[in-house]
């Protein structure tokens, strides 16, 4: 088998088009799922009655499932729960009018969620605990502890480790093509199935997700100084 160098050229400006989708995809999922995150680290950390058993039994389910089925069963299971509930109560709704993409997106927001829970539970267990007392002791409430004190550095600790999720979110997305949604990695099969020079397709694909990666990298360590510099109080 031969290389041939220009396809790489060439396929690489064809997957352009399809990196708004990979970056919609992951943008989503991290942010919904860093949402879900801090909902269940904090259902956890203060073992809220109920919830902190269900919080704890999803973040092990999750973890302990591979990506692609969170996103089968959903694609399967939502649409049968969805017109079930739109028969019973005569909604007139159809799950066939569901974007592919939005399976997408509920999938990998749930995974992003669980991942991203025990890394901003561990974040939250490094702050010190006298700090929260010291904000209590002058006149704070929980909720303005964990906003002005508890959550800055906690989100310090661990923004090495979210990036590591939204890095891990940003690969799976190439996962997104088991439901018909065309991303980095299908348009590369696509790209490829014109003439089966499929090495060359996926080398462009390895390409731009390698750039995708470091540039979140870059984004990463500088949000960290900024944070590491708001923290010892040298941002206003």
């Amino acid at each position: 088998m031969k290389i041939d160098p220009s396809f790489i050229w060439t396929a690489f400006i064809q997957l352009l088009s399809a990196i708004p989708t990979t970056l919609v995809i992951t943008a989503v999922s991290v942010s919904v799922g860093f949402i879900i995150g801090v909902i269940t680290a904090l259902f956890r950390l203060y073992r809220v009655p109920v919830l902190s058993q269900l919080s704890t039994a999803y973040v092990t389910f999750i973890r302990g499932t591979p990506m692609l089925t969170h996103l089968l069963l959903i694609y399967f299971g939502l649409p049968v729960i969805l017109d079930g509930l739109s028969s019973w109560f005569g909604w007139g709704f159809k799950s066939a009018s569901i974007p592919m993409i939005a399976f997408a997106f509920i999938s990998f927001s749930i995974t992003a969620g669980a991942y991203m829970s025990e890394v901003i539970r561990s974040g939250l267990l490094a702050v010190n605990r006298g700090q929260i007392e010291a904000a209590y002791s002058v006149g704070m409430t929980t909720s303005q502890a964990l906003r002005r004190i508890v959550f800055p550095q906690a989100l310090a600790v661990s923004l090495p480790n979210l990036s590591n999720s939204a890095i891990g979110m940003l690969h799976g997305s190439t996962l997104a093509f088991t439901v018909s949604v065309v991303d980095i990695n299908a348009k590369a099969q696509i790209v490829a199935s014109t003439n089966w020079k499929f090495f060359e397709a996926y080398l462009a694909a390895a390409v731009i997700f390698w750039g995708l990666t470091v540039l979140i990298e870059r984004l990463t360590a500088r949000l960290e100084k900024r944070i590491q510099i708001y923290n010892r109080g040298g941002v206003a």
